[in-house]
């Protein structure tokens, strides 16, 4: 499977184009609006999600709400597109001197505006913000939703929540099961599963939108009966891990990832980061621990995949930080775009969504996937065949 998004953060509508999906899968819009309404909740965020509503079109690849086996079409609307019409026009316009003294020549810091600008000659920071901003989130969140769907039809089940905001860190919380995780995160204004962590994020989010600063955080994902012995050791290219480790640093303002353990390894010795097999007739070879989170050797080993993405403080700020002009090389305050001071809640559900895509384009890879009844068949096998070994 495969997929690619266009659109800009205030043009008429993002798009996405999914190739590789099983045919005969359902699919329908509810699957995906859910999963869109996760995305825009979450304490600090800005106005942009009290204009934005998201909804998603199906516009080819679906009968009868079952996929075809080609592409799949998914738009999203952009509601505040109408106070845009102009500035982000397709057509060319005559340019007066007011349309040019809105160009935006200053690059905030920490943006990819002024790297863009120079890679791709833009004049105006707006071509370089407008396709680089987080918006974009909306419609991979919408492909995450399709990738989570074939996942859960195959009993594969992934939740995700945030352990650390602004410095807060959660204690960790003992689950029976992720549907019970999901019940607690999902009614936390901050997707916490510890309530006194929660109040702590909270005011540490007020403080920061006071101060016109943000925060930043960190986010777990969790994904459960993954069949053992998905990805691969003999080519780094596909070492599953890596596919999604380099998802995940592919969302805006991630700047670390981790499993298992993570970077507590590194001040640990191995007899107290590597897991044990154990076996026995029931459930055949397993671990006694997760430390690993999930993987050896670029491949599942069948325990819960535990993946966190490190999210650095959104780097719009209400109280900027000092640019250059790149016309008149004149020292400013960076332009504001309007923002969040924290979308750690938010960026926890981006997380699901891309980590989602990656699992379900492995199976779909590695068994049998033109039709979604033989996808189930493959995979069943392999289980079996795993547990007889």
């Amino acid at each position: 499977m495969r997929f690619i998004t266009a659109g800009e953060s205030h043009g008429p509508r993002l798009t996405a184009i999914i190739e590789g999906l099983p045919a005969g899968m359902p699919l329908s819009v509810e699957d995906i609006n859910i999963e869109l309404s996760q995305r825009q909740k979450g304490y600090g965020r800005g106005r942009r999600m009290q204009i934005e509503k998201d909804q998603v079109e199906i516009t080819a690849g679906v009968r009868h709400g079952y996929t075809l086996g080609s592409p799949v079409a998914l738009t999203i609307e952009n509601h505040d597109w109408k106070h845009w019409t102009k500035i982000m026009a397709i057509d060319s316009l005559a340019e007066d001197e007011a349309e040019i003294k809105r160009r935006i020549t200053r690059p905030r810091p920490g943006h990819a505006d002024l790297v863009g600008g120079i890679k791709y000659g833009h004049r105006d920071m707006r071509n370089v913000l407008e396709r680089s901003s987080a918006r974009e989130t909306a419609i991979r969140v919408a492909v995450g939703a399709v990738a989570k769907k074939i996942l859960s039809l195959l009993n594969i089940e992934v939740a995700s929540r945030v352990i650390e905001i602004g410095g807060v860190r959660a204690e960790d919380f003992k689950y029976q099961n992720l549907a019970a995780l999901k019940a607690v995160t999902e009614d936390s204004p901050v997707r916490c599963s510890d309530k006194a962590a929660e109040t702590g994020m909270m005011e540490a989010i007020d403080e920061a939108k006071k101060k016109g600063d943000s925060i930043g955080g960190v986010v777990e994902v969790i994904v459960e009966g993954m069949p053992v012995g998905v990805g691969s050791y003999v080519h780094h290219d596909r070492k599953l891990d890596a596919k999604i480790a380099n998802t995940m640093i592919s969302i805006n303002a991630f700047k670390g990832v981790e499993f298992g353990l993570g970077f507590e390894m590194a001040r640990m010795p191995g007899s107290k980061v590597h897991d044990e097999i154990i076996w026995d007739e029931y459930k055949g070879f397993s671990r006694k621990t997760n430390r690993l989170g999930g993987f050896e050797g670029g491949m599942t080993t069948g325990m819960p995949i535990v993946v966190r993405g490190v999210m650095k403080p959104i780097p719009t700020l209400y109280k900027p930080l000092m640019s250059v002009d790149i016309e008149s090389k004149a020292t400013f305050s960076a332009n504001i775009e309007r923002s969040d001071s924290c979308a750690v809640p938010a960026a926890s559900v981006v997380a699901e969504a891309v980590v989602s895509w990656e699992l379900a384009a492995a199976l779909t890879q590695q068994f049998d996937s033109d039709k979604f009844d033989k996808l189930r068949e493959s995979i069943e096998k392999h289980k079996a065949d795993a547990l007889a070994f």
